[in-house]
């Protein structure tokens, strides 16, 4: 039904060039859809976006979500149908380096996206992504829920709860019933994604990666913190869901959502370090050594953090398929792949295919 849904479509992803928008990208590909990409360059060489030959998926703008005039021409002449907002500055601690950046492209880009929605009246669903680490984190045991507080300690967080707060303030004032606009905005939030093709730096299995490649050890941090670790396509797969449901339906699903693992899957950072090295070796790839770092005045970071995902379960029949375990043999697959120069779009494609059949 989904794939039916999507086929001759035309959908705007901002940041398609980005590790989720580039999964994103070749799924909604997959399924027919007419995809224009709007993004700076890949952020990180090499890149899912260019070993996959995702250019000839999507047809692409180079821009910048600060650049309010060329976003807004940009996408009232592609005049889609939907719009996904993926486009960010996705690091914690460049966040602290770039505090002025951080907020001017994850609050002001938000803005500017909604505000070129606004300008565009064919689009009918707009997909925001944002981050779990919107919620105001008090390190309790229990799940955040869709209405507790947005906050963030730190300049990433706190710019991903404003940019929440910019979406529901453009919603209120601009795209509920009986405004000029058709559209219907939704909010979606999501935990620590892995998966093949990710290269950022500072994140866990790319420096894995790149400790295999150069023959190092990786430095962990932070061992003991929890984090909610997912394979790539579980959140993706909720926004394509919450995405048909705003264009079927309209207001009734334009609000915030939540899309996190099972909480068997909450496993500290040194856990999924040992998993990972398992995985590695059953796709006869070397471990890799990992070294406890402990770092003296380190910028803070969340040591606890779960999503509460009942209202997807209940409102949108969204359920997390895979186990953390799957996830991990599924990127220790990919990179593998990657190590032995494969068909990179064609192992995406078969990691695709693999979760949409299962049950």
């Amino acid at each position: 039904m989904a794939a039916q849904f999507w086929r001759d479509k035309r959908v705007f992803i901002t940041g398609h060039t980005g590790f989720k928008g580039s999964w994103l990208t070749l799924w909604l590909h997959r399924w027919g859809a007419k995809v224009y990409g709007y993004s700076l360059p890949a952020p990180t060489n090499p890149s899912l976006f260019h070993l996959a030959r995702l250019q000839n998926c999507v047809q692409t703008t180079t821009g910048d979500v600060r650049d309010l005039k060329h976003l807004s021409e940009t996408m009232a002449a592609v005049q889609p149908d939907v719009v996904f907002h993926l486009a960010a500055q996705p690091l914690v601690r460049d966040s602290y380096n770039s505090p002025i950046d951080t907020f001017a492209i994850n609050v002001m880009g938000t803005a500017h996206v909604l505000e070129a929605v606004r300008q565009t009246p064919s689009v009918r669903s707009v997909v925001v992504v944002t981050s779990d680490k919107c919620y105001e984190n008090r390190e309790w045991l229990w799940g955040y829920r869709e209405d507790d507080p947005m906050g963030g300690h730190d300049p990433y967080s706190s710019s991903k709860g404003a940019a929440e707060l910019v979406t529901s303030a453009y919603r209120r004032s601009y795209f509920q019933q009986g405004t000029d606009s058709q559209a219907a905005i939704a909010s979606v939030r999501a935990g620590n994604v892995i998966g093949g093709g990710d290269f950022a730096a500072d994140r866990l299995i790319p420096d894995f990666i790149r400790a295999l490649e150069k023959e190092e050890a990786v430095s962990i941090r932070n061992p003991h913190a929890i984090r909610p670790w997912q394979f790539v396509l579980e959140p993706l797969s909720g926004y394509l869901t919450v995405a048909q449901r705003l264009f079927e339906s309209g207001q009734q699903f334009a609000e915030g959502w939540n899309f996190g693992p099972a909480d068997t899957d909450l496993q500290t950072v040194s856990q999924l370090c040992a998993t990972f090295n398992h995985s590695l070796q059953k796709n006869e790839v070397a471990p890799v050594e990992v070294r406890l770092e402990s770092q003296a005045n380190a910028p803070h970071e969340a040591a606890f953090l779960r999503l509460d995902i009942s209202k997807a379960r209940q409102r949108l029949d969204w359920i997390p398929k895979m186990e953390l375990y799957t996830a991990l043999e599924l990127t220790a697959q990919w990179y593998s792949g990657y190590i032995n120069n494969e068909d990179m779009r064609s192992l995406s494609e078969s990691q695709i295919e693999f979760y949409q059949n299962l049950t």
